[in-house]
């Protein structure tokens, strides 16, 4: 019994993944049904907009040969099964301003936001997770005091303060980094900064919640009455019952860089996710747009997913809402 029974709970996992996955099917769909919907109703013609991008005035005869050629005049169902149906077989379109294909857009500018947002939840992890251990072991003492005031102070800054004070005092005053990105490890620094200076700030008091509450459980104060020494409850039993609680810190804020760090990006003019797709909004790039919503719905719904298969493995109670026994 012994043997089987980790079998049975791998495949208990495997078919809650399966069933997370088909019910996914429909939240995308109606992901791409509404991204298309919207660039439909949009008041400007994509195909004019193509045409002023290419420095041609655009006249009605050409206009509408462009669109019957383009499928544009069609119903808008039959569009959007079309676009759909491309899609799906990974072909997203081509862009309204330069005609690079959508998908190779994605792919040229994935690299430096992948490489932005992993750098940053690292540097957040370093620093938050011990900083909310020492501020939770040390509650009511100065220590404590201290790491929450400037927890307090990085959490209300916005990233594009953080960025440009960054830059002031060490970019222009100190010259120690360069203003704008380049290909070099070292122009990641102030950018990286930038981000994880907030995120660290909000992480030191979640983490210190989630420890001051496993050291007030009953299980800490046996083990210490046992003998066992404070760090090795503090670290052994404490840090990994409180494990969740940074995972899905962690599982958040890498659905939210992976989308949400355009201003960073359009500060340090770093060729990224955010700054191809701000560009595409400014000049109402409808496939990119289309793409990349598309896109980073499923990154989000992927990694919602792989964070709930994570408890499985941190903490054996949530078995339960998985039907794994």
């Amino acid at each position: 019994m012994s043997k089987s029974s980790p079998r049975l709970g791998q495949g208990a996992v495997l078919r809650y993944v399966l069933r997370r996955l088909l019910s996914l099917i429909p939240v995308l769909l109606g992901v791409t049904l509404l991204t298309y919907a919207l660039m439909y109703i949009s008041p400007k013609d994509p195909v004019e907009m193509m045409l002023q991008a290419q420095g041609t005035a655009p006249s009605r005869e050409v206009v509408d040969a462009m669109r019957h050629q383009l499928g544009l005049d069609r119903p808008f169902v039959i569009q959007y099964l079309d676009w759909l149906w491309r899609f799906i077989r990974g072909d997203m379109g081509v862009s309204y301003v330069d005609g690079i294909s959508v998908a190779g857009k994605l792919l040229t500018a994935l690299p430096n936001t992948l490489k932005l947002a992993a750098s940053s939840v690292i540097v957040t992890v370093v620093f938050s997770v011990p900083l909310g251990i020492l501020t939770a072991v040390y509650q009511g003492r100065p220590v404590d005091a201290v790491i929450r005031f400037l927890s307090f102070i990085g959490n209300s800054l916005p990233n594009f303060v953080v960025s440009l004070l960054l830059l002031y005092f060490f970019a222009l005053k100190l010259g120690w980094f360069p203003i704008l990105s380049s290909r070099s490890l070292i122009s990641l620094v102030l950018p990286t900064l930038a981000l994880a200076i907030p995120m660290t700030g909000k992480y030191v008091r979640q983490v210190r919640a989630a420890v001051l509450e496993q050291l007030g459980r009953p299980y800490v104060d046996g083990a210490v009455s046992r003998g066992l020494k404070t760090r090795t409850v503090l670290f052994r039993d404490v840090l990994r019952n409180a494990m969740i609680t940074i995972v899905t810190l962690m599982s958040m804020s890498i659905g939210s860089l992976l989308g949400g760090t355009a201003a960073i990006e359009m500060i340090f003019v770093l060729p990224g996710l955010g700054y191809m797709v701000t560009s595409a909004v400014t000049a109402r790039d409808y496939p990119v747009i289309q793409g990349f919503v598309v896109w980073m719905s499923v990154i989000y719904l992927v990694i919602n997913l792989l964070t709930d298969v994570s408890y499985y493995y941190m903490d054996p109670r949530v078995s339960a809402g998985m039907g794994v026994e």
